[in-house]
């Protein structure tokens, strides 16, 4: 039967943050519109209205081309931009095209849902995702940090944590609906229920947790079922305060043994200039403490490399706190002067060519260090979790309880469904997934 709703196309960037927002959006507008995630693949789609939910963290480039396909592709449908999109962002989209509505969800429901359809919106509408298997749960939005050089305060705001009660409906309903990966995301997961320690509004969280490790607590006790639980980004300052307790968590096989705790430098000069408030030794004695209590904890962590007055003492820094921690998954970005921020109001750069040098030394030895990590997995036997066809015929993609992707070479992928639970034997080792063989 052909759909004669109209079409909504939302296309997310960035952050899993930035993805559940996305699925927040789908659910609103389900009822009356076809949603759609991601960019069309053909040209015959024509959406009535496209929700473009941007990332402009490593500039503008990403965002703008973006919206300039979706331009490209139906010339005459609505657009809505959404995420995070800063006021020269704004700028620069206007420039393009003056059809742009800048917005947030509040407003979305507003300008997208006309007035007399609200009222059929159901508010169980059957749960939308972009992944059948991926339950993306939003905890909180917003920071309590000022980061010199971010962009993402200055339009997401203060703290404001999500009530407990409303996060376990969410994935309650979202692992009785086949959800196989629970993943709790906000700006900062680790400062969760902080402000809620503050308020004195009971009714919005009563008696309720008051940081990350109590949340996830509460989660594991009133959500049973065989899923899998990924802790979304922590600022290592916040997450020093309940850190025993985080730990414990993990004890629980429903927790992926994986934490995110970006570190940025590894040189306390540059820490002190990025307003970080936490020092080096701060995240690597929590980061070694992790991966002392967990031998094949998957720690992952973000680098900035040429912040302006960026030494070559302060790379050398950060290049020793890479090799003391070895993350397995490490985030190196070259920094950008994002307007509006501190940092862009800071007179040292650090010259495109030794960003490029510092950049492309700081990946070459994290890939060893990743590649050192993975090869400590062959020979082990892991239970993972399928999540889709291989990009080579006869192989599978899945993950194992430490969330690190295995590569399972098998004779006919089709025989595996996604969600399922494999045996496998690690039979290899590259930079970025474990190889491995059905038992």
């Amino acid at each position: 039967m052909e759909n004669l709703k109209p079409e909504l196309r939302i296309i997310s960037q960035g952050c899993a943050a930035n993805f559940g927002e996305g699925e927040k959006i789908a659910r609103v507008f389900q009822d009356e519109y076809d949603v759609k995630f991601g960019q069309p693949l053909t040209s015959e789609s024509k959406p009535a209205a496209y929700v473009l939910n941007v990332c402009t963290v490593k500039g503008n480039a990403g965002a703008i081309k973006l919206l300039r396909q979706a331009i490209d592709n139906a010339p005459d449908a609505k657009i809505f931009i959404t995420g995070c999109a800063p006021k020269d962002f704004r700028e620069e989209a206007l420039r393009i095209t003056s059809r742009i509505v800048f917005t947030d969800i509040k407003e979305l429901t507003r300008e997208i849902v006309p007035q007399e359809m609200k009222k059929n919106i159901a508010k169980d509408s059957a749960v939308l995702r972009e992944s059948p298997l991926v339950g993306i749960v939003n905890i909180e939005s917003g920071c309590l940090d000022a980061c010199s050089y971010c962009s993402t305060r200055l339009v997401k705001g203060r703290l404001q944590s999500y009530p407990a009660k409303e996060i376990v409906q969410q994935v309650a309903k979202l692992v009785a609906d086949g959800c196989h990966e629970i993943q709790l995301t906000g700006q900062d997961c680790g400062c969760y229920g902080f402000d809620l320690e503050e308020t004195s509004d009971q009714q919005a969280n009563p008696a309720g947790p008051r940081n990350l490790a109590e949340l996830v607590q509460k989660i594991l006790a009133e959500v049973p079922g065989d899923y899998r639980m990924r802790l979304g980004m922590g600022n290592p300052r916040h997450i020093l305060r309940y850190k025993d307790a985080l730990m414990d968590c993990f004890s629980d096989p429903r927790v992926y043994k994986f934490i995110h705790l970006p570190v940025q430098s590894g040189s306390e000069h540059t820490l002190q200039d990025m307003n970080r408030k936490h020092s080096a030794r701060d995240y690597a004695d929590l980061a070694n403490e992790f991966n002392k209590r967990f031998p094949l904890f998957t720690l992952s962590t973000d680098l900035i490399v040429g912040f302006p007055g960026e030494t070559d003492q302060d790379f050398a820094d950060t290049m020793s706190i890479l090799r003391e921690t070895r993350p397995t998954v490490c985030n190196i970005t070259r920094f950008v002067s994002r307007p509006g921020t501190p940092a862009a109001r800071m007179t040292n750069p650090v010259p495109d060519e030794i960003k490029h040098k510092r950049s492309a030394e700081l990946a070459a030895a994290f890939q060893e260090i990743a590649q050192q990590n993975n090869a400590r997995w062959i020979g082990q036997t892991e239970s993972v979790t399928v999540e889709k066809s291989g990009y080579r015929k006869g192989t599978l993609i899945a993950r194992n309880d430490a969330y690190r992707p295995v590569a399972i070479q098998v004779t006919d992928e089709a025989q595996y469904a996604p969600g399922i639970r494999l045996n496998v034997r690690i039979t290899a080792a590259e930079p970025f997934a474990l190889i491995a063989e059905v038992i």
